[in-house]
């Protein structure tokens, strides 16, 4: 009997601490785990007994690339509970926020995590080295996030601006005007990182599961639908309804929860690919021209694409970006962004939006003086995981059939773990 074990500990250029192993034994596949080591983050418990308005804050610690995302998903959720109605110009605002942090995380995840895979380098410096032009332009893309979030957010990461019913602060009509112009100019670079990512060989699989994205039947929603989609179950649900829809277990070799679909039992994947197979009729012009020439369109099952999709995202959300940035120059939402009045009530409301690496789910309980019962978050990654691993044993199971040897299969399982974009440190509750 031949025996290969294959162990990759605190696997490099993910957010947070994982370790990968694999067990081949006769040219079969025996064993495959995405073992998730970081220790409890106490999120939910920490914000019991607090008062509603600091519970986004606290949230919003989750993460350093997703707090826009977590602050306002916590704000759906408290708006939902106190009957609250935002006007069109306070959830422009939210998703000029929300796509701030996708410029943020997507130029961060493509180039210092994924492109070094694919040039045969072990970290971003040899690229910044060989490539400063397409470094640099790398860096000022995720810097444009960074503005974008502290115009609209007060902050870069963790902002302050977002509260219940609106916001505290807004800009200027000359500043969104700057903004415009400057999320404009950068198009053309998101469109060349299209092609660039898509150039990248990478091996042909399909996921082993579904795929869940919001949906809305007119827009590529990011913030302002209720509505999630298991794209291959044609199920859609409230996100009300999260619970009877998702199914959280444990494994005896992961600190995060697993995920998967309640009522077929398959395993999920959310995220870029997720949003693109759901809504890419409603990219963006370029957006839509980039996806196309590169052949990146429904139905794609190759989880290895979900690169390719973050980079169509950030020409989307460039364009998106800068359209409504003129139109809030203009005053051409209705409303203001003002906060809108309110009265604290008690009862349990979930907000949803779509972080850069997928949906997010943060389920409130509050009591009569709007303090916190019972809290749940359902970050992208406690989703992906159990799918990453699925698709970690789909293609350790080809690339052992191919004949491949264990440094080839060590490295194209990093890559695949790579291209899910996971944050670790977020998927354990």
């Amino acid at each position: 009997m031949t025996k290969t074990a294959i162990q990759v500990d605190h696997i490099a250029r993910i957010e947070g601490h994982g370790n990968v192993r694999v067990v081949i034994e006769d040219n079969e596949v025996k064993t495959v785990e995405m073992n998730v080591v970081e220790p409890a983050r106490l999120f939910e418990s920490m914000v019991r007994g607090r008062r509603f308005d600091e519970v986004p804050y606290i949230a919003s610690r989750i993460c350093g690339i997703c707090s826009a995302s977590h602050v306002v998903t916590d704000l759906l959720a408290i708006e939902r509970i106190f009957g609250v109605q935002v006007s069109d110009r306070t959830r422009a605002l939210r998703d000029l926020l929300v796509y701030g942090s996708y410029l943020q995380n997507h130029a961060t995840h493509l180039f210092v995590f994924a492109a070094p895979d694919f040039l045969g380098h072990k970290s971003v410096f040899p690229l910044a080295d060989q490539s400063p032009e397409l470094f640099d332009r790398a860096l000022e893309l995720k810097a444009l996030g960074n503005e974008l979030c502290t115009k609209v957010g007060g902050r870069s990461v963790h902002p302050i601006t977002a509260v219940v019913g609106g916001f505290t602060h807004e800009i200027g009509r000359e500043e969104y005007l700057q903004l415009a112009d400057k999320l404009e100019a950068s198009v053309e670079f998101a469109v060349h990182a299209v092609d660039l990512f898509h150039s990248f060989k990478a091996p042909s699989i399909q996921t082993a599961g579904d795929m869940l994205a919001m949906g809305a039947p007119d827009r590529y929603a990011v913030s302002d639908s209720r509505m999630a989609r298991f794209i291959d179950a044609a199920l859609s649900f409230d996100c009300d309804e999260v619970e009877r829809a998702i199914e959280e277990y444990g494994v005896a070799h992961s600190a995060a929860l697993f995920a998967r679909v309640r009522t077929t039992q398959k395993p999920y994947f959310t995220g870029a690919l997720a949003r693109i197979n759901q809504s890419w009729q409603f990219l963006g012009r370029e957006a839509k021209l980039a996806a196309a020439k590169v052949g990146l369109r429904p139905p794609e099952r190759n989880p290895f694409q979900n690169n390719v999709a973050q980079a169509v995202e950030l020409v989307d959300a460039l364009e998106r970006c800068a359209a409504l940035c003129r139109r809030l120059a203009n005053d051409e939402f209705e409303g203001s962004s003002a906060p809108a009045p309110f009265e604290v009530a008690a009862g349990v409301g979930v907000g949803f939006t779509e972080a850069p690496r997928g949906a997010l789910f943060h389920q409130l309980e509050l009591d009569e003086q709007g303090r916190v019962l019972h809290a749940s978050i359902i970050t992208p990654t406690a989703q992906n995981v159990a799918n990453l691993e699925a698709d970690m044993r789909v293609l350790a199971e080809k690339l052992v059939a191919e004949g491949a040897g264990e440094d080839e299969i060590r490295l194209e399982v990093e890559k695949l773990v790579r291209a899910y974009d996971p944050c670790l440190s977020c998927s354990v509750h």
